[in-house]
């Protein structure tokens, strides 16, 4: 294993579905990885990490209860921040909404729907959305931390 591969922190956070506790989510973030990163990077990681959580709130748990538990993970290693986010709604493949988004929105910041993808694409270097064995969907944001 590599010396970019070595693991530097990790933290885990669960809250509930929720719009309102997206505060405490970019708090959460800030406050581990602000001393680690460079202003900019901070703002792309709390941009997307917002984009990913109203979504599932939004989309993922729009018809689960707000007891519903969403978790949050957040991993830095010497060469990359990955931000995970665990949802239990319905699968969706994320390339091929991303693609409709991208052919139905060539300037994203007209159109309010769905442009929060757009969003993640460019400010991460790998995107991706899987399922897991325990049923539920994880989003998995990576953002390099050197070129």
């Amino acid at each position: 294993m590599g010396a970019g591969n070595q693991l530097i922190m990790r933290s885990h956070l669960q809250v509930q579905t929720s719009l309102n506790e997206l505060d405490q989510v970019l708090y959460w973030l800030e406050n581990l990885i602000s001393p680690l990163l460079p202003e900019h990077l901070l703002w792309n990681c709390k941009v997307v990490l917002a984009e990913g959580f109203t979504n599932v709130v939004r989309h993922a748990h729009q018809s689960l209860s707000e007891w519903t538990p969403i978790d949050v993970e957040v991993s830095v290693f010497p060469e990359w921040v990955e931000m995970r986010i665990w949802d239990w709604g319905q699968p969706f493949n994320l390339e091929d909404m991303l693609e409709s988004v991208r052919q139905l929105h060539t300037d994203p910041l007209k159109h309010e729907g769905k442009r929060g993808l757009i969003f993640m694409s460019k400010l991460t270097d790998e995107l991706s959305y899987t399922r897991t064995e325990d049923k539920r969907n994880c989003l998995t944001m990576r953002k390099r931390i050197r070129p």
